[in-house]
């Protein structure tokens, strides 16, 4: 699998591991190898970039939480806490998959359960971030 170069200024340093034909990541905060998909590619990047470079312990980090939204049952990518009160919550998805309206109402329908004050949708390539206020979304430029 060629892994693609993601849009992160840091390099960071991951651990993988192969059986039979399947690739593995190591994920810092389930201390375990999950296989690699696209969408895992990003979300290691994420955890990464929290804990490597934001300062972030594992137990700050949450991976694929449950919800329920509208009686169905849901998976977040990533929650970032701070006092295990919701912080962050990053939605990933694959490199080629085009963030837009649609993949970010998931998130922010989404956040409508969890109540963090903000959100990153991510494909690795582009990232989006909003700042959840009082009148709604407040899109803010950044970079990671």
């Amino acid at each position: 699998m060629q892994l693609p170069k993601l849009n992160f200024r840091e390099q960071f340093n991951f651990h993988f591991r192969k059986d039979k034909d399947k690739l593995f990541i190591y994920d810092l905060t389930r201390k375990s190898y999950l296989l690699l998909t696209p969408e895992e590619w990003v979300r290691q990047h994420w955890i990464h970039y929290f804990m490597t470079t934001e300062g972030y312990s594992a137990s700050a980090l949450i991976s694929e939480k449950k919800l329920i939204l509208n009686g169905l049952t849901k998976r977040i990518d990533l929650l970032i806490t701070q006092k295990t009160v919701p912080h962050i919550l990053i939605e990933c998805k694959a490199p080629h998959i085009a963030l837009n309206e649609k993949t970010f109402e998931q998130v922010a329908r989404y956040n409508s359960v969890i109540g963090a004050k903000e959100i990153i949708l991510s494909n690795g390539i582009q990232h989006i971030r909003a700042l959840h206020t009082v009148s709604g979304y407040e899109f803010q430029k950044t970079e990671y």
